[in-house]
């Protein structure tokens, strides 16, 4: 690439943003699922 070339810049609509929100509220759900079932009385 030479120095003169413009920078590439990705743009994000709405809707790619908002699934991305929600994969990660159900990563983060997973991760606290799988915290809460641990432990002493857990399996």
């Amino acid at each position: 690439m030479t120095k003169n070339a413009p920078a590439r810049r990705v743009r994000r609509s709405a809707h790619s943003a908002g699934a991305e929100r929600k994969n990660a509220a159900a990563a983060l759900q997973r991760a606290l699922d799988r915290r809460d079932n641990g432990g002493a009385t857990g399996h």
